[in-house]
């Protein structure tokens, strides 16, 4: 594997940063007060091709590679990482669920407005009682005629709000349990399909994470993707690519607390001189890259073996794991290096150790990870 970038994947990195540092940065502060993304943002970030980047060309997407993709996230999330896991979410999880499960004809009618941006997706898998355990969904569809009749309550789910269309994951055979899910497609508007409580969140307060309720909601069979009993696998499959998403915005959080924490050091003056002629500062900025580095070449390493069309389920779960933790470890150190300042809200740091923490959780638990991980070493 080359560790440098491609020239196009450089213009990549590039392009998104330029908008990040532009109209991101200087407005996430408010996003986060607003807790929202103003729609003209993600309007321009589909615009400019960033919410179908894996999306071939002529169903309305970027046509780009996975490690494009991770460069684009880690710059949005460097700048903003609430925006970053909307369009990590409408790319990742959903517009890949459709590109690689859904029928030619599923994909023509869905894909172009979520890959231009028109209209935003949701992946709604998570429930009460189904977090890591996801083949424990109770939400159910019956197949009725032509349609399936869902019922059930799901949580946690990014772009809820948000969200023209969601991927369902409901049991269409609940003995079955895990070999019972399956995947339906369901359009905002449809009866029997509503939005419930907005959740009130620690960090990446502007990313719309709501309740998804669905009282005697018909959906249409041809709305299904995929077979019934492959719901789980689609899932699974789209976590995998996910966490490649999680580690990119990890990265991303990370090197902007360092950024931040190598301003401040140099201008912070403390006995007559810059905080960052003292060794101990100095050996928390050495650490700090390190880590965000090594956290950004396992990142790249996922994204390159996906692009060769093989498993890369342990990749993606080494990348998520160490990078999140990474984030959570370096946006602490950048929080000490800043003192009592980095407590406050007038400094970034503050809202870049609150939104790093969640990488450790969403999209699978470090725990998890390490299931993963380890079942694949043992395999």
């Amino acid at each position: 594997m080359n560790v440098d970038l491609t020239e196009d994947q450089q213009m990549i990195k590039e392009l998104a940063a330029k908008f990040a540092q532009e109209q991101l940065k200087p407005q996430a502060a408010k996003f986060e007060e607003d807790e929202e993304i103003p729609p003209e943002i993600l309007q321009e970030l589909g615009s400019l091709g960033f919410m179908g980047m894996m999306v071939p060309e002529d169903l309305g997407g970027a046509g780009l590679d996975a490690v494009s993709y991770a460069v684009a996230i880690e710059e949005i999330a460097r700048a903003d990482a609430s925006t970053a896991v909307t369009v990590a979410v409408n790319n990742s999880l959903v517009c890949g669920i459709f590109t690689e499960f859904a029928s030619d004809e599923q994909k023509k009618k869905f894909l172009p407005p979520l890959a231009k941006g028109e209209k935003i997706g949701s992946y709604a898998l998570t429930e009460p009682e189904a977090g890591t355990d996801a083949g424990n969904v109770q939400t159910t569809a019956v197949l009725d005629g032509d349609h399936y009749v869902v019922n059930g309550t799901k949580t946690f789910i990014t772009n809820g709000g948000l969200a023209g269309t969601v991927l369902l994951f409901a049991s269409t055979n609940k003995e079955l349990k895990a070999k019972g899910l399956c995947c339906l497609v369901v359009e905002k508007g449809n009866p029997g399909f509503s939005v419930g409580s907005r959740e009130k969140k620690m960090g990446m307060r502007a990313a719309n994470v709501s309740e998804l309720v669905f009282e005697n909601c018909r959906v249409p069979k041809e709305n299904r993707i995929g077979e019934e009993g492959q719901g789980l696998k689609i899932a699974f499959t789209a976590l995998d690519s996910g966490r490649i998403s999680i580690a990119a915005q990890a990265v991303g959080i990370a090197q902007a607390a360092f950024d931040e924490a190598v301003q401040y050091s140099k201008q912070r003056q403390q006995f007559g001189r810059p905080i960052c002629q003292f060794q101990a500062i100095q050996f928390m900025l050495a650490d700090m890259a390190t880590r965000i580095e090594a956290a950004r070449l396992l990142t790249h390493r996922a994204a390159h073996i996906k692009e060769q069309g093989v498993r890369f389920s342990t990749e993606a779960s080494m990348a998520k794991l160490f990078a999140s933790e990474t984030a959570t470890w370096v946006c602490t150190k950048a929080l000490q290096i800043h003192g009592g300042y980095g407590y406050m809200k007038d400094y970034a740091v503050e809202r870049y150790f609150r939104d790093a923490r969640l990488t450790e959780i969403y999209e699978g638990t470090s725990e998890a990870q390490r299931m993963v991980i380890a079942r694949g070493l043992l395999r």
